[in-house]
């Protein structure tokens, strides 16, 4: 495995699913971790505890509301030496156009895009001084193609995809990279909660559920892994990576394909 000694990894929304699962890779791989969240709960830091214990590296939590700007700059400055900024943070609303609340579009647009502006524009100066930085950012099927009821999801996730390619191209000289993993469905507890209440809704199974709704679209009919986008997280922090950059990378098994 890469070996990422010394390097530090701040990992934003990062105390569950996703964030936590790239966190626990990162830290394998032996980075030290910033884990991050909204809140600040003994349970968060204890967490932060836990995975520095496990891996034998440093790991602390800071709390840092993604949905404000000052927040998410200040994260950055607490952190310190930021090496690798994986932008994670996200939240999520299903609705029709006329009917989406316009205090969630506000929420989503600013946790799932303009977060990650906040945070590339605190690291970056740091990591030009230093001659070196990853950025990853974990967008979505969804920042390559469209689905219905989804708009400020999909628009947010488009943003991300658009703005890892300037990110890309403003630091291509100096050993900086920024890409964007695109997952398809992730079998993350959230999901799995939600499938309870659809095997009620439709009198399906657990496997129907899985199969015919939640991978309808997913041609491979398997869930990505938060293992697998923690391991593209490494992989893109390690030389064999130096000359991608601005661009994306897709774990939907073979969604964006079709």
């Amino acid at each position: 495995m890469t070996s990422l000694s010394n390097k530090l990894a701040v990992i934003t929304g990062s105390n569950s699913g996703i964030g936590l699962g790239v966190a626990e890779v990162l830290a394998a791989a032996g980075a030290n971790i910033v884990l991050n969240s909204f809140t600040d709960r003994d349970e968060d830091h204890a967490l932060a505890a836990d995975l520095a214990r496990r891996h034998g590296v440093k790991v602390r939590y800071i709390a840092a509301d993604m949905s404000k700007g000052d927040d998410c700059r200040q994260l950055i400055a607490k952190a310190g030496d930021v090496d690798i900024l994986v932008n994670n943070a996200g939240i999520q609303h299903v609705a029709a156009i006329e009917e989406f609340p316009a205090a969630k579009w506000d929420a989503i647009i600013a946790i799932n895009l303009t977060s990650s502006f906040h945070t590339i524009a605190a690291a970056l100066p740091g990591m030009r001084k230093r001659g070196w930085g990853r950025i990853v950012n974990i967008a979505s099927a969804h920042g390559l193609t469209a689905s219905p009821f989804k708009s400020a999801y999909v628009s947010a996730k488009h943003g991300v995809v658009g703005l890892t390619k300037t990110v890309g191209l403003e630091t291509a000289e100096v050993n900086i990279t920024c890409n964007a993993i695109c997952p398809g469905y992730v079998l993350t507890p959230l999901i799995d909660s939600q499938i309870p209440d659809t095997m009620k809704k439709y009198n399906m199974t657990r496997e129907q559920v899985i199969r015919d709704v939640l991978l309808e679209r997913q041609p491979s009919k398997e869930f990505a892994t938060i293992e697998q986008i923690g391991g593209t997280a490494v992989f893109l922090c390690s030389p064999a990576a130096d000359q991608i950059t601005g661009t994306t990378i897709s774990l939907d098994g073979g969604w964006t394909a079709l």
